[in-house]
């Protein structure tokens, strides 16, 4: 390299930005016929992954805490929601993920149940309507004659 050139980061040009040593430095080893290709033979390509996106069903459990609650199952997918949502902020990936599954699984079975109740009492205010339509019962409020 050139004996007149800078060191990377002088100490005796304190005023002067590091960036713009190291651009000048650049550009004195290409003026100096520094090999070409140089630059794609020293890239480096570093990959970094980005955070893994774990579904931790928060907005899921909460809506199952307020309409579907079968055995406060809503609510305990809601808890284990909160703490799947806690260890993803501490970083905690696996953690995250166990309990955004166990989550996921309460919410399945809190939704599926909670259907089933509703379904129940459509059927059952169904037959008990229409019995009472059949005995004659509905709608017809007679008042005893004297």
């Amino acid at each position: 390299m050139n004996p007149n050139s800078q060191p990377f980061f002088s100490g005796a040009r304190a005023g002067v930005s590091p960036s713009y040593e190291v651009l000048k430095e650049e550009h004195e080893v290409s003026v100096l016929g520094g090999p070409q290709s140089s630059t794609a033979a020293r890239t480096t390509v570093i990959n970094i992954q980005a955070d893994t996106v774990v579904p931790d069903h928060i907005v899921w459990s909460l809506f199952n805490t307020l309409f579907f609650n079968p055995c406060c199952l809503g609510f305990v997918a809601f808890a284990y929601s909160v703490k799947s949502r806690d260890r993803k902020m501490v970083g905690d990936v696996i953690g995250a993920q166990s309990y955004a599954s166990t989550a996921k699984c309460l919410n399945i079975w809190a939704l599926v149940l909670g259907l089933l109740v509703i379904v129940a009492v459509i059927i059952a205010v169904a037959v008990f309507s229409a019995s009472a339509l059949n005995r004659g019962y509905a709608g017809s409020y007679h008042l005893p004659q004297d």
